[in-house]
């Protein structure tokens, strides 16, 4: 298809840093996907919020890719603070909308569906509309002594989920929950996997090189988690399950080095300073090490550099650093939930554990660290596991759903 798409993210801009305050997967989709949909022929305006003055109205991140900065609300707010601004951005979007041609409007994550809802109405342009992360599943998975999601953000999703003219979800497991947690039509549902850049997250020259790059010895065994620094990713399971392995297996201690690579998230500023708290209060302060978030490309080396790589998440919709860090032949340990199931081939890419409890966790990881030759074989099936994954998949499974909801709006129109 041809034609001018209207992307909304309301809660953190496609141009910030991944793995720092709202800022994750989410962004990394919006962006990629956007840039190959637009390599197809599209163009493709992402609305976001304006937080600094500075920010310009419109910036072209590349050919057909247009960021949009719209006022309402000022500074940074987490998006715990920005439901109270729903109506404000709903009515300045509205206005800019009014003035432009577009085809579909796809909002991402509840707050920018509750914000596109009356634009789409108004002008009848039709809504698609991708969770990425819901409510209701987090909270029946959430992690110890972390603050369930509140009645708000429920009842938005609901009213969301009723106003689409399409839903799209990363798995089959996510499409299930729209169905039977939100009560959502089967047949707007559509699956669509999230993709990798395998341009970019790759084997390159392998792990020595990478271990140079990033100033790793070559002979210590590192095992590192990628993410936002929040209970609901699990840090404090791969902490925990450190100390368990150091004390049942103490040989391996002087060679071990374990990597909590990003930042602090939303409204939980103090996580990281209480995970290195509870690290030194374990005495394990001398193998966990804390790193700030890392660009893009010099992440691809941190992957490389790794024998393992946890994703410890309570819920998670896709798990996309499960999949950059398979791309880049890094097998993966993963919880045996959401999307993960998919981003993670159990026993041929990776491994997937039920359950957090650190013991177990922590014999997965030092069966693997002990078995080098089982490590190649998973890096192996890693590596063509991601293969099937590329961001060129994701837009063109988008890209029909768009046809599909402009075909039945025009029907509409007409009948």
């Amino acid at each position: 298809m041809s034609g001018r798409i209207a992307v909304l993210m309301v809660h953190t801009s496609p141009l910030e840093q991944p793995g720092i305050g709202d800022a994750g997967g989410m962004n990394i989709y919006v962006v990629e996907s956007a840039q190959r949909m637009a390599a197809m022929g599209v163009s493709v305006d992402i609305f976001t919020r304006r937080t600094h003055a500075t920010e310009t109205e419109i910036v072209e991140i590349s050919p057909g890719v247009r960021v949009r900065y719209f006022d309402c609300g000022h500074g940074s707010l987490t998006k715990e603070q920005l439901p109270a601004h729903i109506a404000g951005l709903s009515k300045e979007f509205l206005r800019i909308v009014k003035e432009e041609n577009y085809d579909v409007i796809h909002s991402h994550y509840w707050i920018s569906g509750k914000v596109a809802m009356p634009a789409a109405k108004e002008l009848g342009i039709p809504l698609v509309h991708t969770m990425h992360t819901m409510a209701r599943v987090k909270n029946l998975n959430l992690a110890e002594g972390e603050t369930p999601e509140p009645m708000i953000r429920v009842q938005g999703e609901t009213q969301v989920v009723a106003a689409a003219n399409a839903l799209v979800a990363n798995t089959d497991a996510e499409a299930a929950s729209l169905v039977s947690l939100y009560d959502a039509c089967p047949d707007i549902v559509h699956v669509v996997s999230p993709g990798v850049d395998l341009y970019t997250f790759t084997p390159g020259l392998g792990r020595s090189a990478a271990r140079e790059f990033v100033g790793l010895p070559n002979d210590a065994l590192v095992v590192s988690f990628v993410g936002r620094i929040q209970p609901h990713k699990g840090p404090e399971v791969l902490i925990r399950a450190t100390s368990e392995l150091v004390k049942h297996s103490p040989l391996l201690r002087h060679k071990l080095i374990v990597n909590i690579i990003g930042g602090a998230s939303g409204a939980n500023t103090e996580e990281v300073d209480r995970l290195k708290e509870l690290a030194t209060w374990l005495a394990i302060d001398d193998v966990v090490r804390f790193s700030p978030p890392v660009p893009r490309v010099d992440l691809a080396q941190w992957y490389r550099a790794a024998d393992l790589v946890v994703v410890p998440s309570y819920s998670e919709s896709f798990g996309l650093v499960a999949l950059e860090s398979q791309a880049c032949g890094t097998p993966v340990i993963a919880t045996a939930v959401g999307g993960l199931r998919t981003a993670v081939a159990d026993g041929i890419s990776g491994v997937l554990v039920d359950g957090h409890d650190p013991k177990a966790w922590s014999s997965v990881i030092v069966r693997l660290l002990q078995e080098p030759q089982r490590r190649v074989l998973l890096s192996m099936g890693a590596i063509e596991h991601a293969s099937h994954f590329g961001w060129d998949a994701t837009a063109r499974g988008t890209l029909d759903i768009y046809d599909q909801v402009i075909t039945q709006s025009r029907k509409s129109l007409e009948a």
